[in-house]
């Protein structure tokens, strides 16, 4: 049965409202995610949530049903709470009606399978939460294995973050790993590393990509280091046709991720 929690003191209120904090989470190796969408997508890649809250209020969707009951068969722990303490956890003035805290998995990149896909999205230094979740959701769209996080990027598994996945945070595998780390790794098996840039003139849509392809995409401002460049098997640019001079990070992986794909089925 749910255990019903009814004060804001609770420790369970405060572990919950701590995972907002990145130096909790992984104290703790716990995140959070809001919403039916997201944890029915959850739920449908086989992860179930160590700690599942909803609200007293209305009716239980039956899909949220079915993910409490889901949860409480696997020994989670169920709460049942009121609006204003879901608040709290959420840290939202109108949270969700049901969050769940799940288990971080493995990032490194020792737990990954270059083999399981095609093609895989590598972003380096991202400073925006809502970039990373975009791109995680673009690798589902696109059939990517996942994404690779290089060097001091912003954590992943944030609220932002996982919010702006729209669920793809738990269909796509995520690594972190410095740049030092990484190259060493991609050396050691098959994978083309494709960079985006501003200094080349060969067009993105002129390469026959290879498979396993690694689309490496810079930091918002600054783009990708000149040494990070010439360690690229390739690299290639988006025309921009109008007054801007580059895409939108998040954007410039999703163009990428479609023209790499384009290229296998025209070839």
């Amino acid at each position: 049965m749910p255990r019903e929690i009814t004060s804001f003191s609770n420790d369970t209120v405060k572990l919950l409202r701590s995972l907002r904090d990145k130096k909790a989470r992984r104290e703790e190796g716990l995140f959070l995610a809001e919403g039916l969408r997201i944890l029915t997508e959850a739920r449908d890649s086989g992860r179930l949530p160590e700690i599942i809250a909803y609200s007293d209020k209305g009716t239980l969707h039956p899909l949220a049903a079915e993910i409490v009951a889901a949860t409480e068969a696997a020994g989670g722990d169920v709460i049942v709470t009121s609006p204003d303490i879901l608040s709290k956890m959420s840290g939202k003035d109108n949270p969700q009606a049901i969050l769940g805290a799940y288990r971080q998995p493995d990032t490194s990149l020792a737990a990954l399978d270059r083999s399981a896909a095609p093609l895989w999205l590598v972003a380096q230094s991202l400073r925006d939460p809502g970039n990373i979740g975009t791109i995680l959701r673009t690798g589902d769209a696109a059939g990517a294995g996942g994404l690779i996080l290089l060097d001091d990027c912003v954590d992943p598994y944030s609220v932002e973050a996982v919010r702006a996945s729209m669920g793809a945070i738990f269909t796509q595998s995520v690594a972190a790993a410095s740049w030092d780390a990484f190259l060493p790794w991609l050396r050691g098996g098959a994978g083309q590393l494709v960079g985006t840039s501003l200094n080349t003139d060969y067009d993105y849509l002129a390469p026959a990509y290879e498979q396993p392809c690694f689309v490496l995409i810079g930091n918002e401002s600054q783009g990708l280091p000149a040494d990070y460049e010439a360690a690229c098997d390739l690299l290639v640019k988006m025309p921009m046709l109008g007054r801007a001079d580059s895409l939108n990070a998040a954007a410039a992986a999703a163009v990428m991720a479609y023209a790499v794909r384009a290229s296998w089925r025209n070839r």
